[in-house]
């Protein structure tokens, strides 16, 4: 099989979707690894060590995506690649699609085969693929709120852990899975307070397992969510219902609760953001203020430190790369119905319910 690799162009993007390591393997068993100039510099792996190890350097982007059968990327393709995309073109990344209509849309018109990892589970229902980055999330997510803090940068000018004598920041995590209690983990490892806010009773449990007396570990309801935001100095919203829209758990009358310039770090912006006020924003231009609240909503916060997190991303996804271009596309979901999940987009139809239920009743759905 012809496996592409083409460089991200989102804003301040560095990952790259394959190591020189996982390209060696897939040489190895036969196929052809396609890479474009220069992808993997902002991992720091050099085209000559792709050459190495047999990948074939091709100079354009669009030269990859027409001759791949699969081609596989860190984030959603944007607007300046939609007319690339194809019919008989398997696309393996990041899609989120729930909150992007005109990518959704594109998908469809094009034909390709959209898997995205995010949806991609395991026989228990983990989710494999989004784990790594969400755990790298997680703790930038904590560091942000932490920089946020300080005064300068817009913040009330607290330090996160305090000092001898003076009360540290108080940290507020929604959600209770992998991005939050890597937000709480690195939190409590700057010395703040932390609370976790969770719904599930068995995750709570976990939680408590794990943090014990540490952090404070909440049943999150309307009247506790509230109280929180009260309290908060930084707010990580890290809620996940799987390939779908995030919920809006605080509205924009709810920041008149939160103390002036508090710190909201929204970890599920990808999906659309739990907080009413959150827009995507980039590295480039982190944060904005509504009602005296700053907002850090960067959709691709892994992209940050892309060294650490394509080392990460490779390691989750090279089986699954492997699996698609040994048994081949429809051979590889059929046999395994977790990896299925992970299908989004074929024919020209929607085939994954959450996303399905994103959008009007009259875009076309299947079954697969």
């Amino acid at each position: 099989m012809r496996i592409g690799v083409v460089m991200e162009i989102k804003q301040a993007e560095r990952r790259v979707a394959l190591t020189p390591a996982g390209a060696r393997e897939l040489v190895g068993l036969g196929h052809e690894v396609l890479v474009e100039r220069g992808a993997g510099l902002g991992s720091a792996f050099p085209d000559d060590a792709f050459a190495s190890v047999g990948a074939r350097i091709v100079p354009t982007a669009e030269e990859v995506w027409l001759d791949s059968e699969l081609l596989v990327k860190v984030k959603e393709p944007i607007e300046a690649e939609y007319s690339l995309m194809r019919d008989g073109l398997t696309l393996f990344t990041y899609l989120h699609l729930a909150p992007n209509r005109p990518l959704t849309t594109a998908l469809m018109e094009s034909g390709t085969t959209a898997i995205a990892y995010e949806t991609v589970e395991t026989a228990r229902g983990a989710l494999p693929l989004l784990a790594p980055m969400s755990e790298i999330a997680g703790r930038l997510a904590a560091q942000a709120g932490a920089y946020f803090l300080q005064g300068p940068l817009g913040g009330p000018g607290i330090l996160i852990g305090g000092v001898t004598g003076v009360v540290p920041a108080r940290v507020v995590v929604i959600g209770g899975g992998v991005v939050g209690t890597q937000a709480a983990r690195i939190s409590l490892g700057a010395e703040a307070e932390v609370t976790i806010l969770e719904r599930s009773l068995e995750r709570l449990h976990e939680l408590d397992e794990y943090f014990g007396a540490r952090a404070r570990i909440l049943m999150s309801d309307a009247i506790i969510l509230e109280d929180e935001l009260r309290e908060a100095d930084v707010v990580i919203g890290a809620v996940l219902v799987p390939g779908a829209v995030a919920p809006r758990l605080v509205t924009r009358d709810m920041l008149g609760l939160m103390k002036p310039r508090s710190v909201i770090v929204d970890v599920a912006i990808d999906q659309g953001g739990c907080f009413e006020t959150s827009h995507p924003t980039t590295h480039a231009d982190p944060v904005y203020d509504v009602d005296g609240v700053l907002h850090y909503c960067v959709a691709n916060m892994p992209g940050a430190v892309p060294v650490t997190a394509t080392r990460a991303l490779t390691n989750a996804t090279l089986p699954y790369i492997r699996r698609l271009a040994e048994e081949g596309i429809d051979t590889a979901l059929a046999n395994d119905s977790g990896f299925a999940r992970g299908l989004n987009i074929k024919g020209g139809k929607i085939v994954y319910e959450p996303v399905a239920r994103a959008y009007s009743q009259g875009t076309p759905v299947a079954a697969w």
